[in-house]
């Protein structure tokens, strides 16, 4: 494939999925999808699947139970009918369904304490810290971001080769002499409830000049403006994983406040995946309304 059609593919995936995140907690008709897109639907999915290695309808029911695990536990008075209809589900029988058939368990069990063993089950199997670190000194600040435009590789799975992918983006942005840029990292999966090797992980840059157009030979994105709690945390990848678990199910339903579907995201002032001592000292975005 041509550089040229595979930036084009990569530009309209990313709008999809764009529209996917904004639009989560209405029936998103794939029909209208394509309309909206001037696109035929078949050939709509074949790009989205290429790009993101799953097709549509999965990617709307992964982002739509990620949020419903979310909500059971931050909006306790919220009926299990209610939070259904926040995640875009016409019934709450078809929503009690597909939650029991991705966390083996109902809505109710999860947010009677069944997310804390499917959790811990998950943190068995992954790296782990010589001491789990407590994160319940941290206290977020409520910050207002503006959209942000980034040059990325996306990467599956949440493991070392991580690094590869960083080192690609480093070595591009050598190649290109760019001096000023941020590095972040973008998740589309929440690492506290989605096995390691299923993880969409999104390396990027935030350059702070307009590259001319000969130079723009990586896709880019786009991260949503909006209101974000703003964790600062230094450590090591097992720690982050920790962290991501304790923002979910400890501090997020005790604070009153509630995630909406953007994904988090985090600025690196040290990036663990690049660093030779394996630490990392960053900014974790949360973004949440009241």
């Amino acid at each position: 494939m041509k550089r040229t059609t595979l930036t084009q593919h990569t530009t309209l995936a990313n709008n999809i999925m764009y529209y996917i995140y904004t639009h989560i907690d209405t029936d998103i008709n794939l029909d209208e999808l394509a309309s909206h897109f001037k696109i035929n639907k078949y050939y709509m999915h074949k790009i989205f699947k290429s790009i993101f290695g799953r097709n549509i309808y999965e990617s709307i029911k992964s982002i739509r139970l990620q949020k419903a695990s979310n909500l059971l536990l931050s909006n306790r008075h919220s009926t299990i009918s209610e939070v259904a209809q926040l995640c875009g589900y016409s019934s709450q029988t078809s929503f009690i369904r597909a939650f029991k058939a991705r966390f083996g368990m109902t809505p109710k069990q999860w947010r009677q304490g069944g997310y804390h063993h499917y959790s811990n089950t998950l943190l068995y199997h992954q790296p782990q810290s010589t001491q789990p670190p407590s994160f319940h000194h941290l206290s977020p600040q409520i910050v207002k971001m503006p959209e942000l435009q980034a040059y990325y590789i996306r990467h599956i799975g949440y493991d070392e080769s991580i690094k590869q992918t960083w080192q690609k983006l480093q070595t591009w942005l050598y190649d290109k002499e760019i001096a000023h840029y941020t590095m972040l990292s973008l998740f589309h999966d929440n690492p506290a409830i989605t096995p390691l090797e299923a993880c969409h992980h999104v390396a990027a840059i935030v350059c702070d000049a307009t590259l001319p157009m000969q130079e723009k030979r990586l896709p880019m994105l786009k991260l949503s403006e909006g209101v974000y709690a703003k964790f600062h945390i230094e450590g090591y990848r097992a720690d982050l994983l920790h962290f991501i678990r304790w923002v979910y199910h400890s501090w997020l339903p005790q604070s009153g406040y509630e995630t909406t579907p953007k994904p988090p995201y985090a600025i690196y002032q040290k990036n663990h995946h690049l660093s030779s001592d394996g630490r990392f000292e960053m900014d974790f975005y949360l973004s949440v309304r009241y």
